[in-house]
C-alpha cells in the first residue's frame, strides 16, 4: 500500500542492518533465465517492486514462479515461450523490457516485440548502444510507433552469429543485452569496452553456471561462445552495494555509526576511499563493515562519477546530501547520465548551498561537454537542513531526500515512498530498528492520484495492438 513517511530528524543512527540482494543483479538475471528451460533457484532475493514488476512481465511469455518471500528463495523456470511480446503495460515499469530483446533474440525464432522504456521521467536514457550491438550479432530492430509509447520490433531472419562488437560507451545494460543474445549465437562473440560493473559479473558467472562458455579479460573485453546446452542452476544473490552505501552514508551524516551487514569490501573501494577523505571512517569486520565519523566532517573533496572501478553514479546523490554537513567547498562531476542533479533543488529548499554548472568541474574526459545540460555542481557547507514536505521523482533522489529529513531540523512529510519500494526492502522498518524516528502515515489526499505515466501503464487491448503491429510488419508499413 502507498504511505507517506514522516521523518523527525536530529536521530543519530546506531547498531546493525543487513543489506538485501542487489536488485540490479537479480532483475537482470531472472531475464537471463530466459534463454534456457532449466530451473533456475535464487537466494537471497529482495521483496522490492523491481523483481516483483519483472517477474510480471516474465510470466506473461511463459515462466512459472515459485517466491517464498520469507526465506528469501526464487524458483524460476520457462519451459516453453507462450509468446515473444512483452505487453504493452509493461512500458515504463522499469529498465528491464529492453534487455528482453536480448533474451528473447537468444531464447525464440518468433518477431518480438518489446515495449519502449523510459522508467523514471527524471533520467530517460538513449537505448541505441544496445540497438546498435544487436544488430552486428544479426538482429533486425524497428521502432514502430503505436498509440503513445511505441515498441521496439526484433527478429532475426537468419538467426544471431558470433561478431565482434565494441562499444562506444561501457554501458552496463548493453553489455548485459549483448551477452544475453550472444549466449546461443553461433560462434564467438567480442565485446570490446565492455562494463564490468559487480552486477555484470554476478551475470557473468550465472551464465556459466547455466552452461554458456564465457570469459572476462582485464581489458574490458568479453568473450562468449554461444551454445544451446544449459543446466539447472542454483545462485546465491551478492548483496547490493547501493542499499550499502545508503545505510553508511545515513551513519557518517547523522554522526552514528552502523554495522553494515553483507556489505562486501571488494565492491565498495571507490566510495570508501572517498569516504575517508571527506571524514568518514569505517571498519571492515567479519561479514560486513562498520561506518562512523571521528570529529567535524571536511570539504573540499572532487568527486568524479564514472563507470567500475571508478565511483559510481548511484552514490552521488546521498553522498551530496553528506557533503552539506561537510565544511568548505566540494565538486561532484557527473559523467555518466545527464540531468541526475535535478534533486538538489529540493535539498536548496532545505537549506543547502548547491550551484549547479552546464561546464565541466574536473579533469576527465566528459562525454557532455558540450550538450548544454547542467552536469557539475558545487556543494558549500557546512549548512542547516529544515525539514519540509517532500515528493520523491526516483528511486535515487528517494533515499537523499530521506536522509536529508533524517539530518534536517524539524519535520518531513515525503510522499512518492513507492519509488523507494522498488530498490529498498522494509527500508522504514530497517530505519526505525537503527533509531531514526520515522513512522509511515496514510497519503495526503493531494497525492492519492497515482501519474500514470510514472508506473505501468494500463492498456487493455494489448492483444489488438500486437496483431496490428504484426500485420504493418508483414506489410513492411
Amino acid at each position: 500500500m502507498v504511505h507517506a513517511l514522516r521523518i523527525q530528524g536530529g536521530k543519530p543512527l546506531k547498531g546493525s542492518v543487513r543489506v538485501s540482494g542487489a536488485k540490479n543483479a537479480i532483475t537482470k538475471l531472472i531475464v537471463a533465465s530466459l534463454i534456457s528451460d532449466k530451473r533456475c533457484t535464487f537466494f537471497n532475493v529482495p521483496d522490492i517492486g523491481d523483481v516483483a514488476i519483472t517477474l510480471d512481465m516474465c510470466k506473461e511469455i511463459g515462466m512459472q514462479v515459485v517466491w517464498d518471500k520469507q526465506s528469501k528463495i526464487l524458483q524460476v523456470q520457462t519451459q516453453v515461450l507462450k509468446t515473444a511480446h512483452v505487453p504493452y503495460r509493461f512500458s515504463a515499469s522499469n529498465r528491464i523490457p529492453i534487455l528482453m530483446i536480448g533474451a528473447l533474440l537468444a531464447r525464440s525464432e518468433q518477431d518480438i516485440i518489446v515495449p519502449t522504456v523510459t522508467s523514471d521521467k527524471t533520467e530517460a536514457r538513449p537505448v541505441n548502444y544496445h540497438l546498435d550491438a544487436l544488430r552486428e550479432l544479426g538482429a533486425t530492430i524497428e521502432l514502430r510507433q503505436l498509440k503513445k509509447d511505441g515498441a521496439y520490433y526484433a527478429f532475426a531472419p537468419h538467426g544471431l552469429k558470433g561478431c565482434t562488437i565494441t562499444l562506444p560507451f561501457p554501458s552496463v545494460g548493453a553489455t548485459e543485452n549483448s551477452i544475453l543474445a550472444a549466449a546461443t549465437a553461433r560462434g564467438i562473440t567480442t565485446i570490446k569496452n565492455a562494463a564490468i560493473e559487480p552486477e555484470v559479473v554476478e551475470l557473468i558467472l550465472f551464465l556459466q553456471k547455466l552452461g554458456a562458455i564465457i570469459t572476462l579479460d582485464v581489458d574490458r573485453t568479453i568473450r562468449i561462445q554461444g551454445t544451446r546446452s544449459f543446466h539447472p542452476v542454483e545462485h546465491t544473490l551478492m548483496s547490493d552495494r547501493l542499499e550499502a552505501a545508503s545505510f553508511a552514508l545515513a551513519a557518517v551524516a547523522t554522526d552514528g555509526r552502523i554495522l553494515v551487514e553483507g556489505a562486501e569490501h571488494a565492491h565498495m573501494v571507490t566510495f570508501l576511499n572517498a569516504l575517508r577523505e571527506v571524514g568518514g571512517n569505517f571498519s571492515i569486520r567479519e561479514g560486513g563493515i562498520e561506518f562512523f565519523r571521528e570529529g567535524k566532517l571536511k570539504g573540499g573533496i572532487h568527486i568524479e562519477t564514472d563507470v567500475h572501478p571508478g565511483f559510481m553514479t548511484d552514490w552521488q546523490q546521498p553522498f551530496s546530501v553528506l557533503l552539506t554537513q561537510a565544511t568548505g567547498a566540494s565538486v561532484i562531476h557527473e559523467t555518466v547520465y545527464e540531468n541526475r542533479f535535478g534533486y538538489t533543488d529540493t535539498l536548496t529548499e532545505m537549506g543547502a548551498d548547491i550551484s549547479s554548472f552546464r561546464k565541466c568541474l574536473g579533469g576527465k574526459q566528459c562525454r557532455f561537454a558540450n550538450h548544454g545540460s547542467p552536469h557539475s555542481i558545487i556543494i558549500r557547507g557546512a549548512t542547516e537542513l529544515s525539514g519540509k514536505a517532500i515528493h520523491i521523482p526516483d528511486l535515487r533522489a528517494g533515499f537523499a531526500y530521506i536522509m536529508a529529513a533524517l539530518i534536517a531540523k524539524g519535520e518531513s512529510i515525503i510522499t512518492g515512498t513507492e519509488f523507494l519500494s522498488r530498490g529498498y526492502e522494509g527500508l522504514a522498518e530497517k530505519l526505525r530498528f537503527l533509531g531514526a524516528d520515522i513512522e509511515k502515515q496514510p497519503l495526503p489526499k493531494e497525492h492519492t492520484t497515482t501519474d500514470p505515466d510514472l508506473f505501468v501503464h494500463e492498456f487493455p487491448d494489448d492483444k489488438d495492438d500486437v496483431a496490428l503491429l504484426s500485420a504493418l510488419h508483414r506489410l513492411d508499413i
